[in-house]
């Protein structure tokens, strides 16, 4: 049973990431304010939920939310800054655009890079304990998944529809067979030296 609120006196935002450990793609984020009355059974980690359980609360959560944003750090920008760095930049880009000021993040993990002056709490697994992060990793990965959809049509061997871009046997066979693309993260070193890029 997930937790409606941290506390009760300052508004909250929930924050997670999704594709912090893929092989290609970028990492997106996710903050979401919740009312303090925001209850759905279904609610829940995004990674104990079916992919149809997914796509149908992502709208629920944002007409119901008083606000959310997500954001994406691209692969190049990954592979310059870093992927943890570039999972709280993408953080930092979705409390941007929130259009409600939060004073008090929660934040899915151990470890956080302070926003502003706004005071935050790591909480590990918290998606699994708090319905805003909660909220947040089901946006994230809902659009986050999305993104790895529309670019499998252009690069269709890699089987991201399916792997999203992690790196499944499936995945990591279509790189020995035809190296890497302009999506993946070099940084990552997921290609043996001798396999060409295009």
């Amino acid at each position: 049973m997930l937790l409606p609120f941290y506390q009760n006196k300052l508004i909250e935002a929930g924050l997670d990431e999704a594709g912090r450990g893929c092989y290609a793609g970028p990492v997106f984020a996710a903050a979401v304010i919740l009312p303090k009355k925001f209850h759905h059974p279904l609610l829940n980690d995004s990674k104990q939920l079916k992919e149809k359980e997914r796509d149908m609360l992502r709208p629920i959560i944002e007409k119901e939310s008083i606000a959310f944003a997500v954001s994406q750090v691209s692969n190049e920008e990954i592979d310059r800054i870093n992927i943890l760095q570039a999972s709280y930049k993408a953080m930092h880009l979705s409390l941007d655009q929130l259009t409600t000021v939060p004073e008090l993040l929660l934040v899915d993990g151990n470890r956080f890079k302070p926003y502003k002056k706004i005071q935050h709490h790591c909480i590990v697994k918290g998606d699994g304990k708090y319905a805003s992060i909660a909220a947040a990793s089901i946006l994230a990965k809902t659009y986050r998944d999305e993104f790895m959809q529309k670019i499998a049509l252009k690069f269709p061997e890699y089987g991201w529809d399916k792997n999203k871009g992690y790196g499944t046997a499936t995945h990591r066979k279509a790189i020995e067979t035809n190296g890497l693309c302009q999506y993946h993260r070099m940084s990552f070193n997921i290609l043996p030296k001798q396999l060409p890029l295009f």
